[in-house]
């Protein structure tokens, strides 16, 4: 049978690569999606294994040949997208989890319906959020209210999903996870 796909999306600072990263600990039939982007890569990043990373005239291409499932410019010249290629050949193997942004997580849902759980994290607000942000200690102050004002809109997301997770407190937030996955696919 094929696999069935988990959907995480989140503003940033939620939590939510914590939560993905904890349920690829708790099960091994998951494959982790590999987005495309157009930014180029940071640090260690490889091509193929952490994002597919195209220069945004390549991504364009690839959008004229209706070749992702779902894509986005999430800042001017600065694109992400999943692969149609990428997901059918990997639901062939395996369970696919998905960590990808809002609108993105909405494509999937509707691409792929009933295969698909779209589970939607979320700080229990938005100054525990920006309390988040600021404590990384890796962004700027002018990025961080930038993040803060897309969060408010990527909120407003949150009533598309299957699922929302409030993530006050994160050990509670991973039993919901694994509860409301394993749910599904045992479904």
């Amino acid at each position: 049978m094929k696999g069935k796909l988990v959907i995480f999306s989140a503003p940033s600072g939620s939590g939510k690569s914590t939560l993905v990263h904890y349920l690829m600990e708790q099960r091994d039939d998951f494959g982790f999606s590999v987005s495309a982007t157009s930014r180029p890569p940071r640090g260690e990043e490889r091509h193929g294994t952490d994002y597919f990373f195209f220069s945004p005239e390549e991504f364009r291409a690839k959008i004229v040949g209706d070749e992702f499932v779902e894509y986005e410019e999430v800042y001017p010249g600065r694109f992400y997208g999943t692969l149609k290629s990428q997901v059918e050949e990997q639901l062939e193997r395996q369970n696919i989890l998905f960590d990808v942004d809002v609108k993105g997580g909405c494509s999937l849902k509707k691409y792929y319906g009933e295969r698909a759980l779209f589970l939607f994290v979320q700080a229990p607000s938005i100054e525990e959020l920006r309390r988040r942000l600021v404590a990384r200690g890796d962004t700027a102050p002018e990025e961080i209210e930038k993040r803060i004002g897309k969060a408010e809109y990527e909120m407003t997301f949150a009533k598309y999903a299957d699922r929302v997770i409030v993530n006050d407190n994160l050990e509670t937030a991973k039993r919901m996870v694994v509860e409301i996955v394993n749910k599904f696919l045992n479904a």
